[in-house]
């Protein structure tokens, strides 16, 4: 068996998550149709949908299928959509824009906005726990421990605090590891528990998404500074214009390139130890976020 190419495997789990997510997001009766419509339009509204590439493919490289690794996948992106929605708030980092259209709020008004990631954020675990495999338990620990006071949550009070202070670099990397890459380093997690996988391959995965998390936030504060706005899909130049607390702003632009490429260098060397016939596509997905433009 060959494995197909990132291209091809982001292309075919785009489709893939897509069908899944409209189906759970569109068969459930009684909500309140201005509701339904801004949880649509948060999270069916594009998006590289690398989180559930990510789970995806580290199931897949485990033995797994698609079948049995859909409703981690769909959890991951309705919690991540969700982060999205919150994030842009006026209260929040104040956003009008996100993949290239209005945000959320901006759309359907503030209070619908944050009703709807609310929504979005207990329909994940939903989803997660009514799937029908043994191991849901054990993926909806796994999960609500990465988005919660000590995952994605908790990153964001760290962000709100260090805006506007001269924040030192262990500061930034303690807060993007909570922020960013608690839900990356979660989304390959829940691969491998799905999978069936043990505790060994389970705490590479891990690793392999800190390491992945850290290269993907080092890249998107590199996009902050250097792209535009059609190529990112948002308002870029705001971490400077808000003093928020980056990798550049702590090492400068060429520090945080090397720091990426450290990162990108070490989840080639943690996917190499599985080898196998996905160990390309897994290769290729460490260079995909390392050099992505948007």
């Amino acid at each position: 068996m060959s494995a197909p190419s990132i291209e091809a495997w982001l292309a075919d789990t785009q489709g893939w998550i897509e069908r899944e997510l409209e189906g759970r997001l569109r068969r459930t009766q009684g909500v309140p149709p201005v509701l339904a419509e801004a949880m649509e339009y948060a999270v069916l509204g594009g998006g590289k949908r690398f989180r559930a590439a990510l789970v995806r493919l580290v199931a897949r490289w485990h033995g797994s299928s698609d079948a049995d690794c859909a409703a981690a996948a769909c959890a991951v992106e309705m919690i991540h959509a969700y982060s999205l929605v919150h994030d842009d708030l006026p209260c929040m980092d104040d956003d009008d824009w996100r993949r290239g259209r209005p945000s959320c709020h901006v759309k359907f008004g503030e209070a619908n906005a944050l009703l709807a990631g609310d929504a979005l954020l207990t329909k994940a675990f939903e989803v997660l726990a009514e799937s029908e495999t043994a191991r849901n338990a054990a993926a909806v620990v796994a999960l609500a421990r990465a988005a919660g006071d000590a995952g994605m949550v908790g990153g964001q009070v760290l962000d709100l605090g260090l805006s506007g202070h001269s924040a030192r670099r262990g500061d930034v990397e303690r807060m993007h590891a909570l922020k960013t890459g608690a839900l990356i380093a979660v989304s390959a997690e829940l691969g491998a528990i799905v999978a069936g996988a043990g505790a060994g391959v389970r705490a590479e995965a891990i690793e392999w998404g800190r390491s992945l998390g850290r290269c993907f936030q080092a890249v998107d504060d590199l996009l902050d500074v250097t792209a535009d706005k059609a190529a990112l899909g948002k308002t870029p130049g705001k971490d400077a214009a808000q003093d928020k607390p980056t990798l550049v702003a702590v090492l400068g632009l060429e520090a945080t390139r090397l720091y990426a490429e450290e990162e990108a260098e070490r989840a080639r060397q943690l996917a190499r130890r599985w080898g196998g016939p996905f160990e390309p596509t897994g290769l290729q997905m460490v260079d995909f976020l390392l050099h992505r433009r948007s």
